[in-house]
């Protein structure tokens, strides 16, 4: 610090003032000049991208958060959708824009799995963001049968078929795809062989598992809800780690019998790299005020999230945690980098 206000001093002195700025900007790093303005961050709107389309979870907590961070800060917080790519079209954006705390990535645990099933991707997950914090977990998706399967259990459902390996098949949002990480989990973990059927889309597959053509499914736990409460799916267990109110009757599938088994679903807000710890620190108070609104809460609820709170390198290990953890099952599986 002594030295760059030595250089400070020498620039104002023996320089006109123009050129003088032009010195400042060269020598004096971008968080020296910020951190006397943190405290007045955010100043003007703020940018929330998902890199995904519009709809599901992550745009409820986006546009949940943002808005209750409108109201605390006075300042707009704005939701942009930029889908395609699996997430990485939205997520290159924003690992590309500038780190001056206005454009945020609100991104899920697929950020951490992505890279184990794509080629070139033209950013880093964690080299090229700034972890700001969790926000939520999910309670995970629901394993669900056709009932015209003989089974009520996930000790039932391994044991019929671990007898008959191959002649079963799940359904899931397509090769890659969290549903079918979470499938395969389960298989590799139980030692069963039920055949992975993928679809273009989550709906579809929920379809077909409802007529009957495919027998077992993992399904998001807001779009199996109406299913299971109408019989017309069977619920067998949740992949998250807690069971949730809207189906207090559902275990986990740990709590049913296959022991250390879970595939929780995270959502998490990440900066550029080299944002200013300064305005990672704000936002996070901001976030973190907006998790515990009761209003926050009871939607959050609904979804089957469970709010979160986490300091940056507590997400970070967990990003890092989980691209090891993908890599694994990717290889176990044989599944090819599109």
């Amino acid at each position: 610090m002594r030295l760059i206000l030595i250089k400070i001093y020498k620039a104002l002195i023996y320089f006109p003032a123009t050129t003088a700025l032009a010195l400042l900007l060269c020598i004096v790093p971008f968080e020296i000049l910020a951190q006397p303005h943190a405290r007045d961050y955010p100043s003007k709107p703020v940018k929330l991208v998902i890199p995904y389309v519009a709809g599901g979870g992550i745009d409820i907590i986006a546009r949940t958060i943002a808005q209750k961070m409108s109201t605390q800060t006075g300042h707009k917080f704005i939701v942009e959708n930029r889908g395609g790519a699996g997430g990485s079209i939205g997520t290159d954006f924003v690992a590309k824009s500038l780190p001056d705390g206005y454009t945020i990535l609100v991104t899920s645990s697929a950020h951490a799995s992505l890279p184990s099933i794509m080629n070139n991707l033209n950013y880093d997950p964690i080299q090229d963001f700034s972890p700001i914090t969790l926000v939520a977990r999910s309670v995970g998706l629901i394993l669900v049968v056709h009932p015209s399967l003989p089974v009520s259990s996930v000790k039932e459902l391994i044991a019929l078929t671990k007898a008959n390996p191959g002649l079963y098949r799940y359904g899931s949002g397509g090769t890659g795809s969290v549903t079918h990480f979470a499938a395969e989990s389960f298989n590799f973990m139980a030692g069963t062989e039920i055949k992975h059927v993928p679809y273009k889309g989550l709906g579809q597959a929920i379809v077909d598992c409802l007529a009957g053509h495919i027998e077992v499914c993992f399904v998001a736990a807001t779009a199996g809800k109406p299913h299971i409460k109408s019989d017309k799916l069977r619920a067998l267990g949740l992949t998250g780690l807690v069971r949730w109110g809207e189906l207090p009757n559902v275990p986990t599938i740990e709590e049913a019998g296959l022991k250390n088994y879970s595939y929780p679903i995270w959502y998490a807000f990440l900066f550029p790299a080299n944002t200013p710890s300064e305005y990672s620190e704000k936002m996070r108070n901001e976030i973190n005020l907006a998790l515990e609104d009761s209003e926050t809460k009871r939607i959050f609820s609904e979804q089957g999230l469970i709010p979160v709170f986490s300091t940056s390198q507590e997400l970070n290990k967990i990003i890092k945690d989980d691209i090891e953890l993908h890599k694994k099952l990717v290889n176990r599986i044989g599944l090819e980098k599109q």
